[in-house]
């Protein structure tokens, strides 16, 4: 357990801090950073670094070939654990701005929740960290432990220079364990610690027939229709059960361990109104794979568009010359991309020679284990900020890039989110709880004070 009188000299920093900390918030919020459009973002990028300097911490730019990355540490604790935090501070076009109901960038309060974009993903989740690590500064002139942050600014378009940035960064960067608030807890009425997140590998297949649409009478039974094409080459991919038939994809596939059993039959879920929200009457087959099972130890293969022909009201009797399926394959801890993309390549090559495969963009799975010795300081912070035990969530079905710290940098990786479930991230009146944020802050000035107390876990020295 933490020594609690620094660290409640501390909360009571953070009590007295409240309206500096919101107003620093709005500043970053009024700041439009929208990495898709490059508005903005060098802008906000100064105003990040400035707030990691009031936190004490020394700050410097990483230049990449898109947005810069900031990075701050302050490491004068020898032989204390190295905490490495991760945010992001570029943010999702607000679009469509009609339906917001106030602007976008002019944060609002209504009923105890903060409107802005960003205000949850991801600037009030990461300078949540910044208020936390500040708190302790101006309270003990310190902190308990080495701490390092990098924000980047591309996360919204995908991180495409995060990994080589941190492999090119790998000294400086080097730590014992990660830490990053992002994205919804699952329930209100619970916190959570996520140990891992699932993979993406997106494709398109491209299927051609003659050189330009034809009449599907006079030619029908004489051009191939490319549609068709796919959609026969489709189905030697996914069986009637949804079970993935491309050879060798399952073969890492690691069946549901023992922890992993434990902490999915924790988590609360009411199936049944889930679906009843999502207007469907049961599960897709098999009937007997268990729902948290489906998002976290099985891979997807999802057809997430098919493009062909003519779509439009009435009807045109067209054969088409081209037909496009664009796929996505959410993988789990064991698959790589590259193997998985050479497995797809050689099936599509074997069924469908002529159809071309195009690779898109991926990202690692990634996971920790749930034992992991940095585990439970890193639990019991979340209980102290959060006032409540927070649930083990194995593995999110969704990808984010956490492979780039469990596999490039090879450190223990822990995703605490901060936000409420309705946050409404990239969609129009994003929000956040102010209770929320005050407990993240809270959350990250605790986590400070447990790495401390758990200095005998292996701390990487960095003095």
């Amino acid at each position: 357990m933490t020594n609690g009188e620094p660290l409640n000299q501390v909360f009571e920093a953070c009590d007295a801090n409240q309206q500096r900390d919101r107003d620093d918030l709005f500043r970053l919020l009024r700041q439009p950073s929208i990495s898709a459009q490059n508005s903005g973002v060098s802008e906000c990028a100064a105003i990040v670094q400035d707030l990691l300097a009031s936190a004490g911490l020394a700050t410097r730019l990483l230049p990449t070939a898109g947005h810069p990355m900031i990075y701050g540490e302050w490491c004068q604790a020898p032989g204390k654990p190295t905490l490495l935090i991760y945010g992001h501070y570029d943010v999702q076009p607000p679009e469509p701005l009609d339906a917001w109901q106030s602007p976008p960038f002019e944060p609002a309060i209504r009923d105890g929740r903060i409107y802005a974009r960003g205000v949850g993903d991801n600037k009030g989740q990461f300078f949540a960290q910044i208020a936390g690590l500040r708190a302790w500064r101006e309270t003990t002139n310190a902190l308990p432990i080495n701490v390092k942050m990098l924000i980047e600014g591309e996360e919204e378009v995908g991180s495409p220079h995060l990994d080589q940035t941190v492999a090119t960064h790998r000294e400086l960067l080097r730590a014992d364990l990660v830490y990053t608030s992002d994205g919804p807890v699952l329930t209100a009425d619970h916190p959570q610690v996520v140990f891992g997140v699932r993979g993406i590998l997106s494709l398109e297949l491209i299927a051609r027939g003659a050189r330009h649409d034809l009449h599907s009478g006079n030619w029908g039974g004489i051009a191939p229709n490319p549609a068709w094409r796919l959609v026969h080459l489709l189905s030697t991919m996914l069986d009637a059960d949804n079970r993935i038939t491309v050879p060798g994809v399952l073969d890492a596939v690691a069946p549901v361990s023992p922890a992993m059993r434990a902490a999915i039959e924790r988590i609360p879920l009411d199936q049944d109104a889930v679906l009843r929200r999502l207007g469907l009457a049961h599960l897709p087959p098999p009937a007997d794979l268990p729902y948290f099972d489906r998002l976290m130890a099985r891979p997807t293969m999802n057809i997430a568009g098919f493009t062909s022909g003519y779509g439009g009201p009435g009807s045109k009797t067209v054969l088409p010359s081209v037909a496009t399926v664009k796929m996505d394959i959410r993988l789990v801890p064991n698959q790589r991309a590259d193997s998985i993309f050479a497995k797809v390549a050689a099936h599509v090559a074997a069924h469908a020679p002529e159809v071309e495969l195009r690779r898109g963009g991926s990202m690692e799975p990634s996971s920790t284990p749930l034992d992991h010795p940095f585990a439970n300081p890193v639990r019991r912070a979340v209980e102290r900020g959060f006032g409540g035990a927070p649930l083990d969530i194995p593995l999110l079905g969704g990808s984010l890039p956490d492979a780039v710290w469990t596999k490039t940098l090879g450190l223990p990786s822990f995703l605490v989110p901060y936000a409420n479930p309705d946050h409404n991230n990239h969609a129009p009146n994003e929000n956040l709880e102010i209770a929320r944020f005050y407990a993240g802050i809270r959350t990250a000035a605790s986590l400070l004070a447990e790495l401390s107390a758990a200095a005998e876990l292996q701390p990487g020295n960095q003095d």
